[in-house]
């Protein structure tokens, strides 16, 4: 009984700390993009959260863990409905650690933030409606259907050798990562951010906000890796937070040091997404790598980060904060790392991961490409012209984020 409550009360905590993530992508993603955009920015990611958990506890909770189902899709009714013993008690030894309740909050704060991720890239041009109906349909059907293909016991668990993906950066991460791309594609660049076949910078109107929001997000890490243990045991979890951390700032050295050879400036969002970057490399075998894999795997998506960002400007697509680059591409390196490094590391299991990386790939890409293309053709996603120079605040709103400081921006 008393590890059973060393148990909760961790993850509890970790559910607290993955919860304070959504206020680091927040400011990260405010910071980084003009504040005539601000309140949008701050609604959409208040709605993901709010709509996020109530959705999770309605449909997605029992869409990812469905009991016996076929392996890739199955269902074990609305709402929630706790285990009990037979004599009608709550089952506190609900999967041999913790209880029903815990296990639902931890893994409610998960199903956000792929539509978060989201968020970040369709910034500044993007309807609120169909944002909102998107993250709906994602986060309370796409999402959890993801998720069941591994956490859940479906087919990727069931493979001879068994895809890993400790704490989601596939299931998490490329989920988001994929629909956001798709995204991209189908709306458009920002006015003004390809001129002339040549890439103009819009730089973000509060650098310290998106500071302080890496920061925040990597304290968060904390619960997002270290919960994913699923229970307190001091060796596992100890490990969890050590290769977390040193993913993270291995990151963000290499992601400067590279921009510094590439571009010749000290790039301060550059070292901000590198630490992402490493983060998002290290979720899915952070239980499974020595401290050397973990600075190795953080180093290389630093490197990646830099080459990503600037071959998705290359390209022409238009993502304010990065996070195609951060959690798309960073997610499948992660994903593909625990195949080359750490106690699993082999050919078969790279093949694993590399059948789990495709897998998702065409789920996430067909069902945003349905959802976000029917929007387009139906209510249409992108804003006028009008609306977007003079920011979503005023017209989607009716507010101004900093009614006694205004800049001219365009």
């Amino acid at each position: 009984m008393e590890l059973l409550t060393i148990n909760n009360v961790w993850m509890m905590i970790c559910t607290a700390l993955v919860f304070f993530m959504h206020l680091g992508f927040a400011f990260l993603e405010i910071g980084l993009t003009r504040q005539k955009n601000t309140l949008n920015i701050l609604f959409k990611n208040i709605f993901i959260i709010t709509v996020g958990l109530l959705l999770y506890c309605l449909v997605g909770f029992n869409l990812m863990y469905p009991g016996e189902f076929n392996g890739f899709i199955g269902f074990a009714g609305f709402g929630l409905d706790a285990p009990v013993t037979a004599e009608g008690a709550l089952d506190l030894a609900y999967n041999e650690g913790y209880t029903y309740w815990t296990d639902f909050l931890f893994q409610g704060m998960f199903a956000a933030t792929a539509a978060t991720i989201v968020s970040g890239a369709v910034a500044e041009r993007m309807k609120i409606g169909p944002f909102m109906v998107f993250t709906i349909i994602y986060v309370g059907l796409i999402y959890p259907i993801a998720g069941s293909w591994k956490w859940g016991g479906g087919f990727l668990q069931t493979l001879e050798t068994p895809f890993y993906d400790f704490a989601g950066s596939t299931l998490v991460h490329s989920v988001g990562g994929w629909a956001a791309l798709v995204a991209v594609c189908l709306l458009g660049s920002r006015i003004g951010k390809f001129k002339d076949g040549k890439i103009q910078a819009i730089p973000g109107h509060n650098i310290p906000l998106a500071t302080a929001g890496v920061l925040i997000l990597w304290l968060g890490w904390f619960g997002f890796n270290g919960g994913s243990v699923l229970s307190a045991d001091p060796s596992l979890t100890s490990l969890t937070l050590v290769t977390t951390c040193l993913a993270a700032a291995a990151g963000g050295v290499v992601s400067a040091f590279v921009s510094l050879l590439k571009f010749k400036n000290l790039d301060l969002t550059m070292f901000l997404n590198g630490i992402l970057g490493g983060l998002v490399g290290i979720t899915a075998g952070a239980d499974q790598m020595s401290p050397t894999d973990a600075i190795i795997i953080g180093a290389v998506a630093g490197t990646i980060i830099v080459f990503a960002v600037s071959l998705i400007d290359r390209l022409k697509l238009d993502d304010p904060v990065g996070a195609i680059a951060v959690h798309l591409v960073c997610g499948i390196w992660g994903t593909l790392a625990v195949g080359l490094f750490g106690e699993l590391a082999s050919g078969a299991q790279f093949v694993s991961q590399l059948i789990g990386v495709v897998s998702y790939a065409v789920l996430c890409i067909v069902s945003s490409f349905i959802i976000i293309y029917t929007l387009k053709k139906t209510v249409g996603i992108r804003v006028s012209e009008k609306e977007e120079l003079e920011g979503l605040d005023a017209h989607e709103h009716g507010m101004d984020a900093y009614p006694d400081f205004r800049l001219n921006e365009h």
